[in-house]
């Protein structure tokens, strides 16, 4: 892709684990702009149940890859990859950072790894076909048994439920004889296309995460989340967009808009929604041997003040000749 690997830093973790003001404390000392590394945030209007940061929370800094598209619209992560590296390109060229921020592992993958994207044949006429079988009587099923004899490895990672990637999976393998897993084993070998930073935060205490989990969803429904969802269920935005009604936030919530249940049932369900997704968060980056990690809390589960996290931030980019002239 590349002759000289571009610099960049990235800020990844559980969602409420602090990216946000750590990425925003680093811009400001770096010299960087951040891309949004969230599958949410590009959707226009869905603000509070995605976390955007205001106005105020940039604090200056200019964000992108928020708010590029209306929520009706599908985004893929394909998408995502080649726009985050032409903000990339664009930022580097104006002798800025390049500072990736968000929760979403897959897209971080896609921009840093690549290889899985550009490099895997599509083919339109075997997608339809795939659907079209996914949507017979037990049609699901059968691809997925069928992705299972192909393409062990991936069926293990991929809920027999989600049927875009099942499809997604039987496509590349069809295309090209290979399959998928293998071809993600190759871009991972080939090591990361950018001179790349990726620093995480997590948490010795999940009890102290998941309380901060639930102070933020109550502040999101002080925030007028559920007003939001409502506007957004009026626009018909969730039967034109299938990814938009499963999001975080917003499938709980529609849950008490259609009298599936209570509010106050739907405000828990989405706290426990949250914590399992920032457990799955948690474990997909704890498998990445490209991150390097800084504990948000003590080991007898309290916060650490944000200046120690931002100090050790700061070492790992000094060991890694990332700070000096531009500070």
């Amino acid at each position: 892709m590349m002759d000289t690997k571009q610099r960049l830093l990235a800020i990844v973790g559980p969602t409420t684990g602090g990216k946000t003001s750590l990425s925003i404390a680093l811009a400001k000392r770096l010299g960087g702009e951040i891309i949004s590394c969230d599958s949410m945030q590009i959707y226009r209007g869905m603000d509070v149940g995605t976390a955007k940061p205001t106005v105020k929370e940039m604090d200056g800094v200019p964000h992108h890859m928020i708010d590029i598209k209306d929520p009706e619209q599908s985004y893929s992560c394909a998408e995502y990859v080649t726009d985050a590296r032409a903000k990339i390109e664009d930022v580097t060229a104006r002798g800025l950072l390049p500072i990736l921020c968000g929760g979403t592992g897959l897209y971080l993958d896609g921009v840093l790894l690549g290889g899985s994207f550009e490099d895997t044949p599509s083919d339109p006429a075997i997608r339809e076909r795939l659907q079209a079988i996914a949507e017979q009587e037990n049609g699901k099923d059968v691809l997925y048994d069928r992705l299972c004899e192909v393409d062990p490895d991936s069926a293990a990672a991929i809920h027999k439920n989600n049927v875009k990637r099942v499809i997604r999976a039987l496509e590349i393998y069809e295309c090209c004889g290979t399959p998928k897993s293998v071809l993600d084993k190759q871009s991972r070998e080939r090591g990361l296309l950018y001179d790349a930073t990726v620093i995480g935060l997590r948490y010795h205490s999940r009890e102290l995460l998941y309380s901060r989990i639930d102070q933020r969803v109550d502040i999101m429904m002080n925030d007028g989340l559920y007003d939001e969802v409502m506007h957004l269920k009026a626009a018909g935005v969730f039967e034109r967009n299938a990814t938009a009604a499963q999001a975080i936030g917003y499938k709980e919530l529609l849950g008490a808009a259609d009298g599936q249940c209570t509010l106050a049932e739907a405000v828990e369900g989405l706290k426990l929604a949250t914590r399992h997704y920032a457990k799955r968060q948690m474990t997909w980056f704890s498998a990445k041997s490209y991150v390097t990690w800084i504990y948000a809390d003590t080991e007898d589960g309290q916060m650490r003040p944000f200046a120690d996290i931002l100090a050790e931030a700061i070492d790992i980019l000094a060991s890694r000749g990332m700070w000096g002239e531009q500070t």
